[in-house]
């Protein structure tokens, strides 16, 4: 019986650590993306949901809008009638309005709509709040042009993804230690 509890404890906290890799590694031009519609936009050439015209998937999250209905600015605060998705692992994912995006305020408790750089928004999700305020500027290394680096953005996102695995696997060794502990003590009685 504990053994079999073990490997489910185990088998739970990887799919934990995969299901928060994927979504921090996936493609950056599916930002703001339902996970439902990937599919939808995963073609060389996507059709306007409101079927007006279609572009090409290099035009998706272009800061362009291509689109009335917003279909091609998923990502951006192009289109006036978009969405943003937010995924808000650990929390309650939900759709915003696209003119929230980058607006410095973190309307998203994971921070996924403040992607630019200009402001900092904690990822609030696991403690089970959306963060709705403006955020310390962010003080991070810089460019030579004054823009901030890619590499320094996903360095963070894996520095995030690192803590919350050993925090999972730490609150998993903890209930498994709580469950060996409590058949211990049923076998002693």
């Amino acid at each position: 019986m504990d053994l079999h509890c073990f490997f489910l404890r185990f088998h739970f906290a990887c799919f934990l650590l995969f299901a928060t890799a994927a979504c921090c590694f996936s493609h950056p031009s599916l930002l703001g993306i339902h996970p439902l519609d990937e599919k939808y936009y995963s073609s060389e050439m996507i059709k306007c949901k409101d079927e007006s015209k279609s572009f090409s998937r290099d035009r998706l999250n272009d800061n362009f809008c291509d689109c009335p209905d917003g279909t091609d600015e998923p990502g951006t605060s192009a289109c006036p009638n978009g969405k943003f998705y937010c995924r808000n692992l650990g929390s309650k994912p939900q759709f915003i309005v696209s003119s929230h995006v980058n607006d410095h305020f973190c309307d998203c408790c994971d921070g996924s709509d403040e992607y630019d750089g200009t402001v900092c928004c904690p990822n609030t999700c696991v403690m089970g709040g959306n963060a709705e305020s403006t955020f310390r500027n962010c003080k991070s290394k810089a460019s030579k042009n004054g823009v901030k680096s890619e590499e320094s953005v996903h360095t963070g996102l894996k520095l995030v993804i690192i803590l919350q695995v050993i925090l999972v696997i730490f609150l998993v060794f903890l209930w498994s230690f709580r469950c060996r502990t409590r058949s211990r003590r049923r076998r002693y009685r």
